[in-house]
């Protein structure tokens, strides 16, 4: 039996979509963000692997996961880690959350970092 999908997962799955069909063979920035934590990975999309990766549940964090300063942080650990991987053209994927608060504050923070997309 096929699932239903609701609207909001509709919409996630079309912008992704979108998104890798406008942007053929760059790097996305795929971000995830939950109640208390959020998550950014760099992905190559053609070969299927993840190239880089920063969270705030990580050990070393020395934030709380919770606020648009824990954001900034996770935003900055990541655009140091893409320096090391030598990401170049890259593109924001924001997962259907809106561009506002944790989720800007983590992809202004990268941008400060040396990434750009």
């Amino acid at each position: 039996m096929a699932k239903h999908l609701t609207t909001e997962e509709r919409r996630v799955l079309s912008n992704r979509g979108e998104l890798k069909r406008k942007n053929p063979g760059k790097v996305r920035l795929s971000v995830f963000r939950s109640a208390k934590h959020i998550e950014i990975q760099a992905i190559d999309d053609t070969k299927g692997r993840t190239l880089c990766a920063a969270s705030s549940k990580e050990k070393d964090f020395k934030a709380k996961g919770h606020n648009v300063a824990a954001a900034e942080l996770v935003g900055k650990n990541f655009a140091e880690r893409a320096k090391k991987a030598k990401l170049g053209d890259v593109y924001f994927d924001r997962g259907g959350y809106r561009y506002h608060g944790r989720v800007k504050a983590l992809a202004d923070a990268a941008r400060t970092g040396g990434l750009k997309f």
